[in-house]
């Protein structure tokens, strides 16, 4: 472990696996309960380690500590969805989110441990696409108190990722039984009982032009788990799969895409976990006009803005925000 517990990341392992956690530095909110982290899983997908996804998606205006966790048996190279076709890739799959949600509780313990939060208290969870997969495993799991999920782009059930790829590249599934019956077991759609049972408020993110989790697949799941009873919510960007460039394994300044999930992210987050700081809402009242993202669809309401203010240098990204610690190096 190393970093300053004030102002700069912390870097460290838990449960045996390398994660990067941004304080809480932001300046016009305070955590208004009990959660005071929330633990963040990358994907196969780029940005395909906890550093690279801390920078895209840093959740700068969330005041409580967001720790970004690698996914168990990462590749040094990654693993792209363009592999799931084949028997070893998708094996490997399945046990980094299996094992990323049975991990939890040993990781969540060391991790309060080094940054000295106390060990009562839920958290929130967060993923990006293989990570979005272990966030929804661990809630239906319960193996810990969470008080809020966001996930982005989650595999929803590998075998219909796969189809979706077989029929892009024109390659077919070379799977053995076990590799497919292991598929079958990470078909969140059959969990969304246990999900919706945790009432838990959950934020869904997918992308308009995603081919690895459709569209379709997000608004599915969104709609099971509220069959059910959850409190589920969801939106659509005009986006793919991925939220990082190639290779996706280094920290880089972020896309395009990651900047508005970053924001959507950002909103959900301090929602429910922040009060605004005294004068906060005058500070944003004489803030610029509102530069809200017209990219996102679905049954969320428009991003507004609620901290920060809206960058005049960002190059026009819809949602692209300022605020204390965006320069921070993970």
């Amino acid at each position: 472990m190393s970093g300053d517990h004030t102002n700069r990341p912390v870097h460290g392992t838990a449960a045996g696996d390398v994660y990067v956690a941004l304080p809480p530095t932001a300046v016009d909110a305070t955590a208004s309960g009990p959660t005071r982290l929330i633990v963040v899983w990358p994907g196969f997908d780029p940005p395909r380690t906890a550093s690279a996804l801390a920078t895209a998606i840093p959740m700068t205006g969330v005041p409580v500590w967001r720790v970004y966790l690698d996914l168990p048996g990462r590749s040094p190279g990654g693993l792209g969805s363009g592999a799931i076709l084949e028997t070893e890739s998708i094996e490997a799959y399945c046990a980094a989110v299996e094992n990323a949600a049975r991990r939890l509780p040993d990781a969540l313990a060391q991790i309060r441990r080094d940054l000295d939060i106390p060990e009562d208290g839920p958290v929130g969870l967060a993923g990006f696409s293989a990570g979005g997969a272990a966030a929804l495993l661990a809630l239906a799991h319960g193996a810990v108190p969470v008080s809020i999920a966001a996930l982005v782009a989650p595999v929803v059930a590998p075998a219909r990722a796969a189809r979706a790829v077989e029929k892009r590249s024109g390659s077919e599934r070379l799977w053995s039984e076990h590799a497919a019956a292991l598929a079958d077991r990470l078909d969140l759609g059959t969990l969304a009982a246990d999900i919706a049972g945790r009432d838990v408020p959950v934020l869904l993110v997918g992308g308009a032009k995603d081919r690895v989790v459709p569209a379709r697949e997000i608004t599915a799941l969104r709609d099971e788990l509220r069959r059910h009873g959850g409190q589920a919510e969801s939106t659509t960007f005009r986006m793919g799969h991925a939220l990082a460039a190639e290779p996706g394994t280094e920290p880089r300044p972020p896309i395009t895409e990651a900047v508005r999930v970053d924001g959507a992210l950002t909103d959900w987050f301090r929602d429910r976990l922040a009060t605004p700081a005294p004068g906060a809402a005058a500070q944003a009242a004489q803030a610029g006009p509102d530069g809200g993202s017209a990219e996102a669809t679905g049954d969320t309401q428009p991003m507004e803005r609620r901290h920060g203010s809206w960058s005049s240098g960002a190059g026009n990204i819809p949602g692209a925000r300022t605020g204390a610690g965006l320069g921070h190096g993970v």
